[in-house]
């Protein structure tokens, strides 16, 4: 009588190729996770500089018609779920000092973990000039904001 040997070839995946699966994806999802928050925290610094930003335009006009806007319903500005109060902490102009102001945000608690209690302002100074001036990370920083803390007029 004759033996004869039957080839059955490999069903599904072993285990330890699973497990190099597994530990492949863990990897991928520790460096992707710090980048992901990174870039979210980035996302809303632009995105609250965006919206204090859209006052200048109606701050320059109530300056414009010599009158000073007094908080954010002046302005015309929405609520943003990003800033403490909703809507900017701080809206100052000084008609003693040419119309010299300033407004700031202050990043609350449904913005990034990193971001929570840091200060983003835009002050205008005496000539007109506008510029934005933040303590946020420089990891996190605009390019186009200088490092500090913004200056009540």
């Amino acid at each position: 009588m004759k033996n004869i040997q039957i080839n059955h070839a490999q069903k599904g995946f072993t285990l330890i190729e699973l497990m190099i699966v597994v530990a492949i994806i863990g990897i991928l999802a520790a460096i992707a996770i710090p980048q992901y928050q990174d870039y979210v925290a980035r996302s809303q610094v632009n995105r609250v500089l965006g919206e204090i930003s859209a006052a200048k335009t109606a701050a320059e006009e109530q300056l414009n018609r010599g009158s000073f806007p007094a908080d954010a319903q002046d302005l015309g500005m929405t609520s943003s779920n990003l800033m403490v109060g909703d809507v900017p902490s701080t809206i100052t102009f000084n008609s003693a000092d040419n119309g010299a102001g300033v407004i700031i945000a202050t990043f609350g608690q449904d913005a990034s973990a990193i971001l929570n209690g840091s200060v983003i302002g835009i002050q205008r100074t005496t000539g007109g000039s506008w510029e934005c001036v933040t303590d946020v990370n420089a990891d996190y920083r605009p390019s186009s904001c200088s490092n500090g803390t913004p200056a009540v007029p």
